[in-house]
């Protein structure tokens, strides 16, 4: 039976609903499941959960635990990351200096608050890598932490684990365009292909045929504002004005405002998209009130359900289809090797990957569409360059990919974002930046 690390437990979507994943498989019901993460507290905490749920469920699921990474994934067949280094604070103090230049939002997986992040996980996950390659050279890393492609650029070119990075954004899709069009969604079907945060729905059919030109009548007199007021299905008015702009469906949703210099750059257009504050002070309180909750269910005896989970059962749902060879499609995120040629060779792509007993086999795509792609290049420049400059710890190279970053050098001046960098660079951990030329 196979060994599956989870490394990063202590998050509250992955750490707990990875676990309960894990029980809805029999196929996977003897494995060893092996705990690790560096804060003891919460690791203490989700292994006292996943062995209650493993009594509960009466399943033959080993459960072990350890901070010791190398320990870890000792023999590992499957290794999940879902970390956040750094932690939660230093992604808010980024936050206090982009808001400083009217930058309104940075997230963890693009922008300028991707690539510190980026700054941060890419040494530790290659670290991990590096960990793996000596003690189970064999193993899959499946990626859920962000920035996605960038960190899984870096495995890509600086070690040699198979890897495939995993984001729930693309799924969904057959609910969603069935709600619009106003058809059963089980028979609508989807393809994707693009960047992670910024893949495109390439077709989208029901029953076989075309369902483009319908959703587009659909949507052809409504309001970019009113969108998720008048159109079943729609998930924000970004979505819309990209669709009636540029002819397709993303799956980037509010993190296309943040790799694209088009909605954040004023009141007006914050206002227009109903882009209010996105701030994330709120997290760390609700993370603490998650766990004392959490802590209090398993003191009091509650028994707890079950239930597949849209963001962790991707990962497990690929290990279940390699163990028993019942193939799968997923989206992944994986190198491209041709597969999307009007994007650059070597970046990362999310494209449709059968996975089945050899592994994850990544589907040709084909080119995108000319404005997709185009679009679609605008990240990968500062992709690039950030892997680049964090890996050989060149902050010129960081600085120049955030340069090169659409919203910001859509709202900043050279000394202005040089300026900024140099404010980031301050408040980071040091030890993301020791040894920094």
């Amino acid at each position: 039976m196979p060994r599956i690390v989870l490394i990063g437990v202590g998050s509250d979507v992955f750490g707990k609903d990875i676990i309960s994943d894990l029980l809805l498989y029999p196929a996977l019901g003897g494995s060893t499941f092996t705990l690790m993460d560096i804060d003891k507290e919460r690791l203490d905490l989700f292994t006292a959960y996943a062995k209650k749920l493993v009594q509960q469920q009466k399943s033959d699921l080993k459960i072990e635990s350890t901070t010791d990474r190398r320990a870890a994934v000792d023999g590992a067949d499957y290794v999940i990351t879902s970390i956040r280094s750094g932690g939660w604070p230093i992604h808010n103090k980024n936050r206090e200096i982009t808001m400083k230049r009217g930058l309104e939002i940075q997230s963890d997986a693009m922008g300028v608050g991707g690539v510190f992040s980026g700054l941060r996980h890419i040494p530790d996950i290659l670290d991990i890598c590096h960990d793996m390659e000596e003690v189970c050279p064999n193993a899959w890393l499946l990626n859920y932490s962000n920035p996605m492609a960038m960190i899984c650029w870096a495995i890509n070119d600086y070690s040699k684990i198979k890897n495939v990075g995993l984001c729930p954004n693309p799924t969904g899709g057959s609910q969603r365009f069935g709600r619009m069009a106003g058809v059963p969604a089980e028979d609508v079907w989807y393809t994707v292909g693009g960047l992670n945060h910024q893949s495109w729905f390439l077709e989208i059919l029901y029953k076989g045929q075309d369902l483009y030109p319908l959703l587009r009548q659909k949507v052809k007199e409504k309001e970019v504002s009113d969108a998720q007021e008048t159109i079943p299905g729609s998930q924000s008015a970004v979505e819309i004005e990209m669709f009636k702009t540029f002819g397709y469906f993303d799956t980037g949703g509010s993190h296309l405002t943040i790799s694209l210099p088009y909605f954040r750059r004023n009141p007006e257009l914050l206002e227009k998209y109903k882009l209010g504050d996105q701030s994330r002070e709120y997290v760390i309180p609700l993370i603490e009130k998650q766990t004392e909750a959490l802590r209090q269910e398993i003191k009091s005896g509650k028994k707890f359900d079950l239930g597949e989970h849209r963001y962790s059962v991707i990962a497990v749902s690929a290990i279940n289809a390699i163990e028993t060879n019942k193939q799968i499609r997923i989206f992944g995120n994986v190198k491209n090797t041709g597969l999307i040629p009007n994007l650059l060779e070597g970046c990362v792509v999310e494209v449709p990957c059968m996975v089945d007993k050899g592994g994850v086999h990544p589907a040709y795509v084909g080119n995108l569409p000319p404005q997709l792609a185009a679009l679609n290049r605008l990240n990968i420049n500062v992709q690039e360059l950030a892997v680049q400059g964090i890996v050989e710890k060149d902050k010129n190279k960081v600085l120049q990919s955030i340069l090169l970053d659409p919203l910001t050098f859509s709202m900043l001046s050279i000394d202005e974002i040089k300026e900024m960098v140099d404010d980031l660079f301050k408040i980071e951990i040091k030890k993301f930046v020791k040894g920094y030329k």
